[in-house]
């Protein structure tokens, strides 16, 4: 590994995410579990802005779309 779990993530495509060749969320499970923060970002803009969200929040939101779909 090139670097630290939190500097230097591995991203994973989110399963709930479309699986055409329009946007991914990706996320960061390293990361999330390091810090307790869950880091998103758009797979066609990985240098791009990136949103952070906590743990329990990210949960609720997982849950929620679970429900949903």
């Amino acid at each position: 590994m090139g670097g630290s779990a939190v500097f230097d993530p591995e991203w994973t495509k989110s399963s709930y995410s479309s699986q055409d060749a329009g946007g991914r969320v990706e996320w960061a499970p390293s990361v999330a579990l390091a810090t307790g923060t869950v880091p998103l970002r758009d797979s066609k803009a990985p240098v791009g802005s990136h949103l952070a969200v906590s743990s329990a929040a990210w949960q609720v939101f997982v849950n929620g779309v679970g429900r949903e779909g």
